[in-house]
């Protein structure tokens, strides 16, 4: 009995380098994005509606792709003019890591009856969702504290750097601020 208890401390070391090289092998994976609050379906287009804690997710990705989030809304005349900058940008560096995200202001009752039939006829290929906290005072500030609440808004991000902007773009304006991010 002795003789299995001494070797019991050498059994317990083997098995723990053992885990230690299975476990450092292993592929962590990022936490998958938040449910919606509501997924709203038209036909062939769908878009998820998040109150601010869902769209923290979007906003802080830890990995090694560069996102750009542009705030705006069907009722917004400069964000519409700016949205073909963004999926040509979206189009431009998909390959390169680079992930277009455009969050919808509109309002709830403004979604069904304004938003899908704009998203149908425009037929945006970015990824498209929409912010229903009723709340923007509370969340704006979270966003970035500079951020008035004017739209359209951007923010362009990844692990390193993070800058905000509460304008309008151009393409090559656009591409520009990307590009010192990337």
């Amino acid at each position: 009995m002795k003789l299995i208890f001494s070797k019991l401390p050498i059994f317990i070391a083997i098995l723990a380098i053992v885990s230690c090289k299975e476990v450092s092998n292993e592929v962590v994976k990022e936490a998958p994005a938040p449910s919606p609050v509501k997924v709203y379906t038209n036909q062939d287009i769908s878009v998820k509606a998040y109150e601010y804690e869902g769209l923290q997710y979007f906003l802080n990705r830890d990995n090694d792709t560069t996102y750009v989030i542009n705030f705006w809304a069907t009722w917004c005349v400069p964000c519409i003019e700016e949205l073909p900058y963004f999926e040509k940008l979206n189009t431009k560096y998909k390959e390169d890591k680079v992930k277009v995200l455009l969050v919808s202001l509109d309002m709830r009752k403004m979604i069904e009856s304004k938003l899908m039939p704009f998203l149908k006829e425009k037929q945006l290929k970015s990824d498209v969702i929409v912010m229903t906290d009723p709340d923007a005072n509370s969340w704006i500030p979270k966003i970035d504290s500079t951020w008035s609440g004017a739209i359209p808004a951007t923010i362009i991000y990844n692990k390193e750097k993070r800058k905000f902007y509460e304008q309008s773009f151009t393409y090559d304006g656009l591409e520009t601020e990307l590009l010192s991010i990337k």
